[in-house]
């Protein structure tokens, strides 16, 4: 039987707050609460246990007439709600000022920071990804950049100095350069080398790396990755886009 949209949402949204009929301990005694609410008849307890933006999104006469409306789907979904298949996992995300996501994990009474805090050069999302190479190119960490490069382009390639497009007079966005974006190198290739990568940045590309680097840092805080598959890709700066790809299990730069 499918569900209408909003039947999964209110039991997404229910929350612990206070109640003079129910008491709840934690998120399974909440949702057993609201399904027994539910399955009771009781629609207006039902909405108390819903998160003050679940309320803000349904007031009270909607909800009434939603579950007035949909009976054998709410008694089947609180049923269901009422049996989880597992113990809810409680979670806390933290944005930073550069970006970064410092997850939060909810543990016997108490909030831990979870493991991701301290993988600096994490690639399991791609904005993780893009905070980290950020983070490797402040540090001049050329070695764990290459991490960050797709595997066809450090096997076989190199990043031509010699063919590399000048720094452009504007948009930050040019191709040259990028990690993913080597240039053939002379006949038969060279992989790509944290050396290598160093001597151009450092030097040919310097500026241009340098604006592109800055442009990236500054849209990633708010900017909207757009995830297909294994691909993504961020805007920035003018007209600028971030380009990656997953690649066994780890997102990589392909091009910037």
């Amino acid at each position: 039987m499918k569900f209408p949209a909003w039947l999964p949402a209110l039991a997404l949204l229910a929350a612990a707050c206070s109640s003079n009929a129910i008491v709840q301990q934690g998120p399974s005694d909440t949702l057993r609460a609201y399904a027994r609410a539910l399955e009771d008849g009781q629609v207006d307890e039902a909405y108390r246990l819903l998160s003050d933006d679940a309320k803000r999104n349904m007031s009270l006469e909607a909800f009434r007439r939603a579950v007035k409306e949909n009976p054998a789907e709410v008694l089947e979904i609180a049923r269901a709600i009422a049996r989880p298949a597992s113990d809810p996992l409680v979670t806390a995300t933290v944005a930073m000022p550069d970006g970064d996501e410092l997850l939060l994990v909810y543990e016997n009474g108490q909030w831990r920071v979870d493991a991701a805090a301290i993988d600096l050069y994490g690639q399991s999302t791609p904005r993780q990804a893009l905070s980290g190479f950020l983070r490797a190119f402040e540090r001049k960490r050329y070695d764990i950049i290459l991490r960050y490069v797709p595997d066809a382009e450090k096997e076989g390639l190199a990043l031509g100095e010699e063919g590399a497009a000048e720094p452009g007079a504007g948009a930050p966005d040019a191709k040259a350069g990028a990690p993913g974006a080597a240039k053939p190198a002379a006949a038969g290739g060279t992989e790509l080398t944290a050396d290598k990568l160093r001597a151009s940045w450092e030097g040919p590309q310097k500026e241009q790396i340098n604006r592109i680097v800055q442009a990236i840092r500054a849209a990633l805080p708010t900017a909207t990755i757009e995830e297909t598959g294994d691909s993504a890709a961020m805007p920035y700066g003018a007209g600028g886009t971030v380009a990656l790809i997953r690649e066994h299990g780890v997102w990589k730069i392909r091009d910037f």
